[in-house]
């Protein structure tokens, strides 16, 4: 049993850590306490046994088993079923890495299915032990804590796409090959990263109105409530942060192809221009071809020729047509 930690706590405090699954469930029963359990990458037969000693619907569990779930909630009987999808920027790559987390919150057990290595489950841990009123307000005050480390990790990856898109608008004026490529790419990854933090807000809304599976008093469950909406503010601020990465990306890649345009029409343009010059000086040099090779052919009979002038007129009329043609060439810019 992949098992990260496996904790029974009673008023906010742990008080067994069991060594497997049977003993968990054996102590949150003689304790009445609160079964935090994190898994790693479960296989079929190990959530069924998780399944059928904490009455885990199915569907869910399905869910859990086949992976690539959106963002949601779903509440079956007397559980939650909740789908948070954690990311972390790699900077070694610059990418960003998409991750799966499942979480199960029922009156007295939290379970955690990480299916990536973030988010930090052991982070939320350590603080919820280090805050034991909290950890006292039972499950729900832990998924509150998970979904807030979810979205405190979002944060180094808006960071880093925002450092990207601003190499990307650098790139585009220094004229670097590939850069519409990379814009591709970079949008695909923030349109994923909006899928994860688009729903949050929705998610925690319902979380909101639903809360209702432990008896806590009115002051915890005002204070949990207030923690809830701080963090849906987040969720909400980096939603719309994504959504501008998004709009910013869109007008990079018509920028780029605005800039590839004109770059292949100035191209054109500087093509014409030399194919001009070249068709300017072929006329030129034309007008002095044809009438040598007139007059240079070996004929027996051009009478014009045996004048004193006749060939100084000749040569006379090359060079005129010539200067004639360069000067109107000229006059046009086209030399």
């Amino acid at each position: 049993m992949p098992i990260i930690d496996n904790a029974i706590y009673v008023h906010g405090k742990r008080v067994i850590h069991p060594p497997d699954l049977s003993s968990t469930f054996e102590s949150m029963k003689e304790t009445g306490g609160m079964g935090w359990l994190g898994l790693y990458r479960p296989n079929a037969q190990e959530m069924r046994e998780v399944s059928e000693e904490l009455g885990l619907h199915e569907l869910a569990v399905e869910d859990t088993l086949a992976g690539h779930q959106r963002p949601k909630i779903d509440h079956y009987g007397d559980h939650l079923f909740v789908v948070l999808r954690p990311a972390r920027y790699l900077d070694d790559v610059e990418k960003v890495e998409f991750g799966e987390l499942h979480v199960y919150v029922g009156a007295d057990f939290v379970v955690t299915v990480r299916h990536a290595e973030s988010p930090n489950i052991g982070e939320v841990r350590k603080r919820m032990e280090d805050e034991r009123e909290l950890l006292a307000m039972g499950p729900e005050a832990v998924l509150y804590a998970v979904i807030d480390q979810v979205v405190d990790e979002y944060e180094p990856v808006a960071a880093g796409l925002s450092i990207d898109i601003d190499e990307i608008e650098e790139q585009l004026f220094s004229g670097e090959n590939n850069v519409s490529r990379r814009i591709y790419e970079l949008s695909r990854e923030v349109i994923e990263f909006q899928r994860a933090v688009a729903p949050l807000d929705s998610v925690i809304e319902r979380l909101r109105k639903d809360l209702k599976l432990t008896d806590l008093a009115p002051d915890d469950a005002l204070e949990l409530d207030r923690k809830f909406i701080d963090v849906q503010d987040h969720a909400i601020r980096l939603a719309e942060r994504v959504a501008s990465f998004r709009a910013l990306l869109a007008n990079a890649l018509s920028l780029s192809s605005t800039l590839a345009s004109q770059q292949a029409t100035e191209a054109g343009v500087t093509q014409n221009e030399q194919m001009k010059k070249i068709s300017s000086w072929a006329a030129i040099l034309f007008a002095p071809s044809l009438i040598g090779s007139i007059y240079g052919m070996n004929f027996a009979h051009m009478p014009e020729l045996l004048f004193t002038w006749g060939y100084p007129v000749a040569l006379g009329l090359m060079v005129v047509l010539s200067l004639g043609l360069f000067v109107v060439f000229k006059k046009n810019n086209w030399l």
